[in-house]
């Protein structure tokens, strides 16, 4: 009898030993899910950052082609005599300047 007793106390023991690495690996199991969930919500407010610093960079270098083309033309004669004439009033001999007298100029 002692030995069945001995036996039936491992038994349980071991049923009981079962039942925590269950649950163990069930909470790991839990831990995992819930930080991949996290993970994956990160990932997705990174994406959408790249996107928007990609179009700015796209943006920055529209512009930054803008401000080269820009830059050419103001190297040129005709933006020259365009700012000669338009902000300083210059004209070439012989040139006629009309000007409308409802634009109050």
């Amino acid at each position: 009898m002692a030995t069945r007793a001995k036996y039936k106390r491992g038994s349980v023991q071991n049923t009981y030993g079962m039942i925590m690495a269950t649950v163990a690996v069930a909470l790991l199991l839990v831990v995992v899910l819930v930080r991949s969930f996290s993970l994956v919500q990160k990932r997705d407010q990174y994406q959408s950052r790249i996107e928007t610093l990609q179009a700015q960079i796209d943006k920055e270098t529209e512009r930054s082609e803008e401000i080269a083309e820009f830059e050419t033309y103001t190297t040129t004669r005709k933006y020259i005599e365009q700012v000669a004439k338009e902000k300083l009033g210059l004209v070439y001999p012989g040139e006629i300047i009309f000007k409308d007298k409802s634009s109050g100029k």
